[in-house]
């Protein structure tokens, strides 16, 4: 299963894509940079643009965002809210599921401790993903992380299917 994970946002958009079935490797990671003096509506066109283009030349089966964190700042959550509904948009106009997380899931499912910092979810999907160094910027790492969690409940959800059934 091939799994494009994102980390939205208006000015950095983080994208992270692995493939997973018994071993998780990463196919590409990146961010999309947009001028924050660029019109609102500009950027979020910009995001549509570059997510279909990375959606047709990856194409991945599932796509996984990462749901806003909502705490004093509602300006900053409005705008990532935006940038998510615009990687939904993106993927379901090609056909994709899409699947939500909240930051604490991540980290739980990528460190095992859903308050993990920044370097430490970087730390863990390096180690993970088998690379040499830990993926760059933080916002690609984030992206990544994304898709791992995805990859992890996923086998969990089938794990625990054929349990049932069998």
């Amino acid at each position: 299963m091939r799994v494009l994970g994102i980390d939205p946002g208006t000015i950095r958009l983080g994208y992270g894509i692995v493939d997973g079935e018994e071993q998780v490797c990463m196919v590409c990671c990146g961010v999309l940079n947009l001028s924050s003096k660029k019109p609102i509506e500009t950027r979020l066109y910009s995001l549509y643009s570059e997510l279909n283009r990375i959606i047709a030349e990856h194409q991945p089966d599932e796509v996984a965002v990462e749901e806003p964190f909502v705490g004093r700042n509602i300006r900053s959550a409005l705008a990532i809210g935006r940038a998510q509904a615009v990687a939904m948009l993106a993927a379901t106009n090609q056909g994709l599921p899409v699947y939500h997380y909240s930051p604490a899931e991540i980290k739980q499912q990528v460190t095992s401790y859903g308050g993990s910092d920044k370097q430490q979810v970087q730390q863990m999907v390096m180690i993970q993903l088998g690379l040499p160094c830990p993926p760059q910027p933080s916002d690609a790492a984030d992206g990544l992380a994304v898709a791992i969690c995805h990859l992890q409940q996923r086998r969990l959800e089938i794990n625990i299917s054929s349990k049932l059934v069998g």
